[in-house]
């Protein structure tokens, strides 16, 4: 059992990793911020297999939910106000 709690821990770290990279790389602010929300659920499942349940579900509830609200209701009033044009949508 031990084996597998290792191999999990190893394929966690690595979509932390992995999607810590894309939040860097992506193209456009919207896909950065999805991709920042998939680091903190990461995180999160790190936190349960560390066997620490009171901090995973306060990444959960902060990191992976209650920022990226708060980002993608920055993103939408920005762009209403004209200030901000999505890279993603090139015309």
């Amino acid at each position: 059992m031990n084996g597998v709690v290792a191999v999990l821990n190893t394929l966690v770290i690595l979509g932390i990793i992995a999607s810590a990279i894309l939040t860097v790389r992506a193209k456009g602010v919207f896909s950065s911020v999805i991709c920042l929300a998939a680091v903190g659920s990461f995180v999160t499942v790190e936190f349960v297999l560390l066997q620490a349940p009171d901090v995973a579900i306060a990444e959960a509830a902060v990191g992976a939910v209650l920022s990226t609200v708060l980002y993608v209701i920055a993103l939408r009033r920005t762009k209403e106000e004209g200030d901000y044009e999505d890279e993603d949508t090139e015309e």
